[in-house]
């Protein structure tokens, strides 16, 4: 009988012989470590507990070095095995003890089924077909070499360290198996951590890693076949077995299954419904369960059954989603401290042992990177790049922890030989991430597939340089769908009227766009095309994975995009649509390179409201730094506080501002809810002191202004010479160069730059007087287009000794009448270049105000922006950032 199936009746006749335990429990002098088979349930749970802690403690070391958590798991087994606190009296016999394991190996059994069904799950064919002819050739030398220098070392060991009584061919596969396999699961999360993904190295090996792993799995499963069988025949029978199943569940099975999945709406909806989620966790336990008692490992079983799960409409993803959590948190690391609590490193006592032990790293390396190597290379290949691939692809962790214990359950391995393999497979494991590093850094990578083409067909969009006061390209940064309503108001704002259609395009970062229309060839002085990026985190979660891998199917299909490409039909605008997958601390890189790669001349960052609670009446607290940038009131959620992470959002829009080529422009949607008048007029206010950062704020303001619908009052402010704030010497950064430092603070970072000299400071306020004159001047040329818009924007100029207050003042009195919409505040940034520092009079402003905001908000909004936050004004910002060409 298979070993899943004598756990499940282990604890069956447990169950049914259990007695009636004392009701008193510790009270009554009860020990809850003390091994009760009746009541195992209580020793479970402290070994769980102390196991993860262990993990998730090392894991937070290991993470910092960019290793899998397999790493840690596993040490983290050792250390609590017989080779660390093993050592400690009693330890394992109070912890860990022998009638104790049953319980964890049989919740390990289930967790390792349930992770290789999400393996199953992971197995893309897509990627196989891309990259055929290289995946196939660096699979089959991965394989074929490794599997020979394997059965060859498993001579030497067998000789040395081996029970004669083990039958000599079933160990030499054994250990052909052993050197020749490649982790996929494992390789999968090396490549996320190091963003290979997107590149033609990424894709290959992952590719390669499929074959490998297919190959693998059914290798081990012939091993397991002759192991367990007591002839040859027996043999041949189970593997017979093995393959029928496999046709069974690959054809009626799956048909099925998707049958069902699509007459009860699951794939339509992109998430399995209660009765499908029921379905495939019977699928799963049953399949494991068959291949258990035909005498294959129950694991061959979840594995197959996550190869037949359909991948349509991020139904697989969903259902990934639903359980890796509980398996990868809770079941998996049970299995590795398992495999750790067998190892013991005290009967590896011997300068022979640890020499053998030595040799197998690098009979396991070499014979996977040598032949590896030389595929990449006759596959055209750089140096570089081969080394990646033979680095990434002599990769062990899961797959070879699972042959060393199958080889240790069936009397193959000894204690000490057991040993030996997990040092080596932990050891291959470790270096992986180091040697991918050293060969392919990050400068030297390519991409999978060539840069999306963002052109738009039917004539291409022309626009201005960035040296040109007019924008026509420009970046939008969705991540969130929270962030869609600012993003709707800034861009429909950016559109004048009369211009024809748009054309609507879609496009992921690992494939080439897909046009879905043509336009009509436009007519019009001006023409607006706005590239989106749809950034998705990549985590260590195997879902994450799965969104990667489909991302241009998630293109076409994220309700993001869909929404806002209806938008921005609707609104006559340009659109093209991208998706990118990278971790959270890559999403301003990511912001960084489509703006380039799209040629965008403004990058534009909506900044939302989120969904609202309601807030403690006890609690006068703010709940972070920003709580203050989105007013807690609203006409029907009184007392409503903002409970989105907008502290680490803000060291987001920092670092685009920050990192960023492009101008970039921050709208913050403050979600202020008033009834709405019947008017279509929206007014701007914009707050002139001069700088870099407001010279751009005005040029864009007169550009939004060319919409009919939108009126604007421009005020410039000249401080009194008398109470002139000029920047101190202690506001600025001692280096004669222009370029911006990002200064690390507990706030995040934080663009600072110097006021340089005389002469530059001359030339930024020449630079303000022309710019203001021409468009205040009445004999200044100008077409037609901007003539209509000053027709709409008055300017006013002032002297202030309070610019700050007198801003919110102003912005208290506009707009002058009822009859439109809320007022959006146009403001630079002005933590570069600034004509003067405002410091003094906000924290005398915050002071006045009764206000509780962080130095965090002036350096993501400016002073203007903070001011305005601080004295609870009802108008949203939009905050702008002049490139450096700017200065």
């Amino acid at each position: 009988m298979g070993e899943l199936s004598e756990l499940v009746l282990h604890f069956s006749r447990a169950l049914v012989a259990r007695e009636a335990a004392e009701q008193g429990g510790i009270i009554s002098g009860d020990n809850p470590v003390t091994f009760n088979a009746s009541d195992p349930f209580r020793l479970w749970v402290v070994q769980l507990v102390i196991i993860l802690a262990m993990a998730q403690g090392l894991a937070l070391l290991f993470d910092r070095i960019r290793q899998p958590r397999v790493i840690s798991q596993v040490i983290a087994g050792i250390f609590l095995g017989p080779s660390v606190m093993g050592r400690i009296p009693h330890f394992n016999d109070r912890i860990f003890p022998d009638a104790g394991v049953p319980g964890l190996t049989l919740t390990s059994t289930i967790g390792l089924v349930m992770f290789l069904f999400l393996v199953g799950l992971e197995i893309d064919t897509k990627a196989v077909k891309r990259h055929f002819i290289a995946a196939s050739s660096i699979s089959v030398a991965g394989l074929v070499v490794p599997l020979g220098m394997g059965a060859a070392l498993g001579v030497g060991i067998y000789k040395e360290f081996i029970n004669p009584n083990v039958n000599h061919g079933d160990f030499l596969l054994f250990t052909a198996v052993a050197i020749g396999i490649t982790a996929f699961p494992v390789l999968c999360r090396i490549l996320t951590e190091l963003k290979l993904l997107e590149t033609t190295v990424g894709s290959v090996t992952l590719a390669a890693g499929v074959g490998n792993d297919v190959v693998g799995w059914i290798l081990l499963a012939l091993t397991v076949a002759l192991v367990n069988a007591d002839s040859g025949l027996t043999a041949l029978y189970v593997l017979l077995a093995a393959i029928g199943y496999v046709i069974f569940l690959r054809y009626p099975v799956r048909w099925v299954y998707h049958w069902l999945a699509r007459r009860t709406g699951s794939l339509e909806q992109g998430t399995p419904t209660t009765g499908m989620m029921t379905l495939t966790l019977i699928l799963v336990l049953a399949s494991a369960f068959f291949t258990d008692i035909i005498g294959i490992h129950p694991i061959f079983g979840g594995f197959v059954a996550g190869l037949i799960i359909p991948h349509e409409n991020r139904y697989a993803i969903s259902l990934v989603e639903k359980l890796e959590d509980l398996v990868t948190i809770v079941l998996l690391p049970l299995y590795f401290a398992l495999t750790g609590l067998r190892t013991d490193l005290g009967s590896m006592n011997t300068g022979k042992t640890w020499g053998y032990t030595f040799l197998i790293c690098a009979v396991a390396f070499f014979a996977k990177f040598i032949p590896c190597f030389g595929a990449a290379m006759a596959n055209g290949f750089n140096w570089r790049e081969s080394g990646a691939v033979g680095s990434l692809m002599s990769c062990k962790g899961l797959v070879e922890l699972i042959v060393l214990n199958i080889g240790l359950q069936a009397n193959i391995l000894d204690t000490r030989s057991f040993s030996m393999f997990v040092v080596h497979a932990v050891i291959l494991t470790f270096l992986t991430t180091p040697f991918t590093l050293l060969f392919y850094p990050e400068k030297y990578r390519t991409r999978d597939k060539p840069n999306p083409d963002h052109s738009v067909e039917g004539g291409s969009v022309t626009g201005p340089s960035s040296q040109d006061e007019t924008k026509t390209r420009f970046a939008l940064v969705l991540d969130r769908i929270e962030q869609l309503p600012a993003a709707m108001t800034i861009t429909h704002l950016l559109q004048p009227s009369g211009t024809s259609l748009p054309v609507v395009r879609t496009s992921s970062d690992d494939v080439s766009e897909k046009s879905f229309e043509k336009p009509p060839v436009m007519n019009g002085p001006l023409r607006i095309s706005i590239n989106a990026l749809r950034l998705v985190e990549l985590t260590s979660r195997g879902s994450a994975v799965l969104k990667s891998k489909a991302a241009e199917s998630l293109a076409n299909t994220d309700p993001i995009i869909s929404v806002f490409r209806t938008f921005g039909y609707l609104n006559n605008l340009l659109v093209s649509a991208a998706l990118s997958v990278v971790s959270q601390d890559e999403f301003p890189a990511a912001v960084s390179r489509h703006a380039a790669e799209t040629e965008s001349e403004m990058v534009i960052v909506p900044w939302s409201r989120g969904s609202t609670e309601a807030a403690d009446e006890t609690d006068t607290g703010a709940l972070n730094p920003f709580d203050g940038i989105f007013h807690r009131t609203a006409a029907n959620t009184s007392g409503a506080r903002d409970p989105t992470s907008s502290v680490m959002y803000s060291e987001f829009i920092r670092n685009v501002f920050s990192t960023s080529l492009s101008n970039v422009a921050l709208f913050v949607d403050r979600g202020i809810s008033t009834p709405h008048n019947g008017s279509s007029t929206q007014h701007l206010f914009l707050p002139f002191i001069g700088g870099p950062d407001d010279r751009l704020a005005l040029t864009f303001l007169i550009q939004l202004a060319r919409n009919p619908s939108v009126q604007a009052t421009v005020v410039r402010m000249s401080t009194t010479e008398a109470l002139s704030r000029n920047m101190d010497k202690k506001d600025m950064i001692d280096t004669p160069s222009p370029i911006p430092i990002v200064l690390q603070t507990l706030a995040a970072g934080d663009t600072v730059y110097d006021q340089h000299d005389t002469r530059t400071r001359l030339a930024s306020e020449t630079a303000d007087n022309l710019i203001w004159d021409r468009y205040v001047s009445v004999s200044a040329s100008r077409d037609a287009d901007t003539a209509a818009a000053l027709s709409r924007i008055s300017f006013k100029t002032l002297e202030t000794s309070t610019p700050l207050h007198t801003i919110i003042e102003y912005t208290m009195k506009v707009p002058p009448t009822g009859s439109v919409r809320e007022v959006i505040v146009v403001t630079g940034r002005s933590r570069r270049m600034a004509v003067e520092t405002h410091t003094a009079e906000l924290k005398e402003l915050i002071t006045e105000a009764g206000a509780s905001i962080s130095s965090s908000v002036a350096k993501t909004l400016g002073d203007v922006g903070a001011a305005l936050v601080a004295s609870n004004t009802r108008a949203s910002l939009l905050i702008l950032q002049a490139t450096t060409d700017a200065l």
